[in-house]
């Protein structure tokens, strides 16, 4: 009888041991064949573009794409860092020279996503031209999207910066003519000025949200090489960039159900990067 009890929990033992092995096994797997990717919590669009990218990436590699969303521009990094994702998307190549420098920290981007297209907005005026002497602009406020911005009012013909500016201020501008009244506000709030002052510098992603239309815009920024630099990427640590995982998942970024699927859901707001042929 003792002889028997010994032999049933030796099977039981057995069991949970082979049960324990192989659901351990299949845990294994699965943290092979997923790859954690930080995003910004945003508007349904970006994400529609993110799960198109998801399923790309099972339906080719096999891999699964879990989202860890963030709601401030300091988090996706620091997350990166502390190896708590495995890859980030939301940033461009100015804001991650001087997120690396400030932290010293060693991101770097593996693979283009898009680039949203920088314009100049109106409600009072159809052309460049058109805007008053001592016109008022609002511009963002952030170090990286003001530089972009005070770049595009020199692009349009509206200033001068002085040269050699890398980083661009409002202590940078040489030369006004127009004698513009440049206001910085937030990023976000840059689209609802529109109703208070002659124009506003407004970023893609905002520009969207306020269903503002690119056709109707007084000036969009170059796509000529020095846009380069705006171009939005997926990044991950340097050690880790030659990870299969990752260059898996760049695979099903930059693919036509995603290009489609970015057209479809932004328009002219937001571009393909990785198509672009960028032009002196």
């Amino acid at each position: 009888m003792r002889l028997k009890k010994h032999w049933i929990w030796g099977g039981v033992l057995l069991i949970i041991f082979v049960l324990g092995y192989f659901s351990f096994g299949n845990n294994r797997s699965q943290q092979k064949n997923t790859i954690r990717v930080g995003i910004m919590a945003g508007s349904q669009s970006e994400q529609e573009i993110w799960n198109t990218v998801a399923a790309t990436a099972k339906k080719r590699y096999g891999l699964n794409v879990q989202f860890q969303t963030f709601t401030d521009y300091s988090q996706p990094n620091a997350a990166l860092s502390s190896h708590n994702i495995d890859v980030n998307a939301f940033q461009n190549y100015p804001f991650l020279k001087l997120w690396n420098q400030k932290h010293h920290t060693n991101i770097t981007a593996v693979g283009d996503t898009i680039i949203e297209p920088m314009r100049i907005y109106s409600y009072q005026a159809k052309r460049l031209n058109d805007l008053p002497t001592k016109a008022t602009i609002t511009i963002p406020n952030d170090t990286n999207n003001e530089s972009r911005a005070l770049f595009l009012l020199q692009s349009a013909g509206l200033l001068t910066l002085k040269p050699h500016v890398k980083i661009a201020t409002l202590q940078s501008i040489q030369s006004n003519p127009k004698q513009l009244k440049i206001k910085e506000v937030d990023a976000s709030q840059t689209a609802r000025s529109l109703s208070d002052v002659s124009a506003a510098v407004v970023n893609g992603n905002y520009a969207q949200t306020a269903n503002l239309n690119p056709q109707r815009a007084i000036f969009s920024e170059p796509l000529q090489k020095n846009a380069h630099q705006w171009i939005n990427f997926i990044a991950a640590n340097q050690a880790d960039r030659n990870n299969p995982k990752i260059q898996k998942l760049v695979k099903a970024y930059q693919s036509e159900p995603t290009a489609r699927k970015i057209k479809q859901v932004s328009g002219t707001n937001q571009i393909p990067a990785w198509k672009l042929n960028l032009k002196e």
